[in-house]
């Protein structure tokens, strides 16, 4: 691979600035924050934003790519928007001096991919609703699922990273990183096979079959994970990694003990696990078609983060059946005055406040402080971290999210325990 003396000028002027605010002695006091959080021990509500609608976010120009290869371009694309926080919305985001260039792996997937009519409302945005086409109906169909088989195309790897190397190497350390860690939401996907109505409906109606279709979905990702760690294309993730649908992932206690760090293995790596169609689902039936199966691939990482959407403090008394969990996810909808009175400071609560907010005709600055303040005091005493995400639009007005993040920040500030 070569890169063209364009493309290459383009991004040798974003490493300059990678490289500059990465300097920043922010960052180093930043990490240790997140650490003390997730380590339990006295720290402020760390703040971090994610799931932007960055079609919405360029100002000036500064999202606009300019580079003409799709390899390029698509660095150009993360380098772009990783300073654009930086500059404009970094909550306690950490920014390392070097680059991170992931392998080319290839996966073939699970065997069944969704058939779906989506509905549009805005052209430009990722955000599209779906009416999903059941694939599974009868027991046979559960065969349908398959474990992926995982490849990596080492050669493709290094040619790429020599070409990125070579442009920016010398303002930037360009590093080839395997996977840091998965999203195991066995749920989100078996949805879209069988239907959202129809997958509730048959937890009564054929647990057997739903028992059926998760065994073998488990079964098709641990397959991977094995490949994974075979194949040595795991990546620590107690840094700037984010861990599950939360904030990062440093921490003094991991990796694990026996650590190599030629061939990090999963007991050396966060782990996360979600069921967040299972809102409405009894802790009970939870526990059953859910969480057992979770266990099996939340058991094999050094810590684990539970939970995305779905409102857990009802779901906290199963949960603290998991033996490595340290973070759990607190949705706009969890009862935060239940969750800590259930855990108190025994995990780290990742608190998700409302991304509706950006939705309204008129922005209130106002109004964000309030929300902002009522977790924080609620969850008084207890270690926090503030997520926003899920934001579908700002109404293309970017600067109502650069605005909460630093409402934010000044409230963890104030609130330090």
């Amino acid at each position: 691979m070569d890169v063209a003396p364009y493309d290459r000028d383009v991004l040798r002027r974003l490493a300059d600035e990678w490289a500059e605010a990465a300097d920043d002695d922010a960052h180093a006091e930043a990490a240790s924050s997140w650490q003390r959080l997730n380590d339990l021990q006295p720290a402020r509500a760390m703040v971090w934003i994610n799931e932007m609608p960055w079609h919405e976010m360029d100002v000036n120009g500064e999202l606009t790519l300019r580079c003409e290869e799709p390899f390029c371009r698509e660095q150009e694309r993360i380098m772009r928007q990783t300073l654009y926080q930086w500059r404009h919305l970094p909550g306690d985001m950490v920014l390392h001096p070097r680059y991170d260039l992931p392998h080319v792996i290839h996966d073939t997937g699970l065997g069944i991919d969704e058939d779906v009519d989506i509905a549009i409302t805005d052209a430009t945005s990722a955000v599209v609703s779906r009416r999903f086409h059941v694939q599974i109906e009868r027991p046979e169909d559960v065969d349908k699922i398959q474990a992926p088989v995982v490849t990596v195309d080492r050669e493709a790897s290094a040619a790429r990273e020599s070409a990125l190397a070579g442009a920016i190497g010398d303002i930037l350390p360009v590093a080839l990183r395997g996977a840091p860690g998965f999203w195991f939401a066995p749920w989100d996907e078996l949805i879209r096979w069988w239907g959202v109505s129809e997958a509730m409906t048959d937890l009564v109606d054929r647990p057997e079959l739903v028992h059926a279709a998760m065994n073998r979905l488990t079964d098709a990702y641990l397959a991977r994970l094995d490949q994974y760690e075979a194949l040595n294309l795991l990546s620590r993730n107690d840094d700037n990694t984010r861990i599950g649908s939360g904030g990062y992932g440093y921490t003094a206690e991991l990796p694990a003990t026996g650590f190599d760090a030629a061939h990090p293995r999963p007991r050396d790596l966060w782990g996360s696990a979600t069921a967040q169609i299972f809102s409405d689902v009894s802790p009970r039936m939870h526990l059953e078609f859910a969480l057992q199966y979770e266990r099996r691939w939340l058991d094999r990482w050094g810590l684990t983060y539970y939970g995305c959407c779905e409102p857990l403090h009802l779901k906290l008394g199963i949960l603290q059946t998991v033996p490595n969990l340290r973070k759990v996810s607190m949705s706009p909808w969890a009862n935060l005055e239940s969750a800590v009175a259930q855990v108190g400071g025994r995990y780290v609560l990742s608190c998700k406040p409302n991304p509706a907010i950006f939705c309204r005709d008129d922005w209130h600055p106002g109004r964000a402080r309030a929300e902002i303040e009522a977790i924080l005091d609620q969850t008084q005493g207890c270690a926090v971290e503030l997520i926003m995400k899920d934001i579908s639009t700002v109404r293309y007005q970017p600067q109502r999210l650069w605005e909460w993040a630093q409402i934010a920040r000044e409230a963890a500030t104030a609130h330090a325990r």
